[in-house]
């Protein structure tokens, strides 16, 4: 029987649904707290109960007893496969090839996937300065994949990025591919980005285009909300709703506080 759909969710709780279902059939994801940390988590009691969970704070198949609240909370370790130093996870299993997906948020993405997450504004005097790469750039360039997750903004959404911290498809999916083979860089870039609107993934020339709409939005809500003119797809769907059991999940055991779905 199927499981009935719920009446009521927010933008927050679709988006994070929407992005813990794109991880079904991935086996090892590099992931960080935040809205990242509830969607891998998501997926881990859904569509990917083998996923193994890698916190780059030293940690190899996570399974965290509660929603972490910061890359060193100990319970990052709870019944984990392997925990090691930052350089041994970095060195080893990221630069080793051995990351599935890392999945990421930012502050401004652009068309290609270029994430900032280091400064609004000019770097030397930005309006906002923010917490910068992290482990971002190098999971961004070692992952086989990368899954972006973010609520989408004209401010976030943007034309040109203030400064590009992790690399997605640079100018173009030709262009991208060339740097990455003379860098040496692993991975294949993004492959999709999950909004509190819709769905998006890339086409072969790198740039992003929307495959689904969530229940609720509007293309004019798209458009308003994105810096560009903004690639449809012929088919667009509609995303299904959350079930009942995925919101609870989220709710109860994820994010009881309501701080990222509220």
């Amino acid at each position: 029987m199927a499981t009935p759909r719920a009446t009521a969710f927010s933008q927050s709780e679709m988006m994070i649904v929407a992005a813990a279902r794109e991880l079904a059939g991935q086996r090892v994801c590099f992931v960080g707290v935040g809205l990242p940390n509830i969607a891998v988590n998501l997926a881990k009691r859904t569509v990917a109960p083998d996923l193994e969970l890698v916190y780059e704070a030293g940690v190899f198949g996570a399974r965290p007893a509660r929603l972490p609240l910061s890359i060193g909370d100990p319970t990052i370790v709870t019944g984990a496969t392997a925990v090691t130093s930052m350089f041994e996870l970095f060195a080893f299993y990221l630069q080793g090839g051995l990351i599935d997906v890392g999945f990421l948020g930012a502050a401004q993405v652009d068309r290609f996937g270029n994430i900032n997450t280091t400064v609004i504004g000019d770097y030397d005097a930005p309006t906002t300065r923010l917490p910068g790469s992290g482990g971002a750039c190098e999971i961004a360039i070692n992952a086989r994949q990368v899954f972006i997750i973010m609520r989408q903004s004209a401010r976030s959404f943007v034309e040109k990025i203030d400064f590009r911290t992790s690399p997605g498809n640079l100018g173009g999916a030709d262009n991208a591919a060339r740097i990455r083979r003379e860098q040496g860089w692993l991975g294949r870039g993004p492959s999709v980005v999950v909004t509190d609107l819709g769905i998006w993934h890339f086409g072969d020339d790198g740039e992003m285009r929307l495959d689904s709409l969530h229940p609720g939005a509007t293309l004019e809500q798209v458009r308003e909300t994105i810096g560009w003119e903004p690639r449809i797809a012929d088919d667009l769907a509609v995303t299904p709703a959350p079930t009942d059991e995925e919101l609870r999940l989220i709710r109860v055991e994820l994010d009881p506080g309501g701080a990222y779905t509220k």
